[in-house]
């Protein structure tokens, strides 16, 4: 595991209430791509459903995090790809069942004009150092 440094309000800048500013990791950089609610055999799970795609885009990124050798303690960013900002309290909700809330990483937030499926409500990617 990685030994992370996370500062949420580095001096001069507003503190963060729902990610870190800053977290600085030594170790392996491990890039996951963008994760949409897709099960194992490539369905979407929860059609129109923010809640249920937050959970399985969760789901997804667990796995690759530990097809890496990791896990969600690992991640240094998060990056959200969002079809509606309404969909943020769902997305917490999923992120904060796997991660704990007082050791977040660093993130971004976009909304998009779509997705490469307009099914798609959401697709995170994550950075992780091992």
């Amino acid at each position: 595991m990685s030994r992370l440094t996370r500062i949420d309000a580095p001096d001069g800048v507003f503190p963060a209430t729902a990610y870190t500013h800053v977290v600085m990791g030594t170790g392996r950089f491990v890039a996951i791509s963008g994760q949409l609610p897709l099960d194992e055999d490539g369905e979407l799970v929860g059609e129109g459903d923010p809640a249920a795609q937050a959970r399985q885009v969760f789901d997804n990124l667990r796995r690759c995090l530990l097809a890496a050798g990791g896990g969600f303690d690992d991640v240094v960013k998060l990056t959200y790809f969002v079809t509606d900002m309404a969909h943020m309290p769902a997305i917490r909700a999923a992120r904060d069942a796997h991660m704990d809330p007082a050791r977040l990483p660093a993130s971004s937030a976009v909304q998009v004009a779509g997705l490469v499926s307009p099914r798609f409500l959401m697709e995170i990617e994550a950075y992780a150092v091992l």
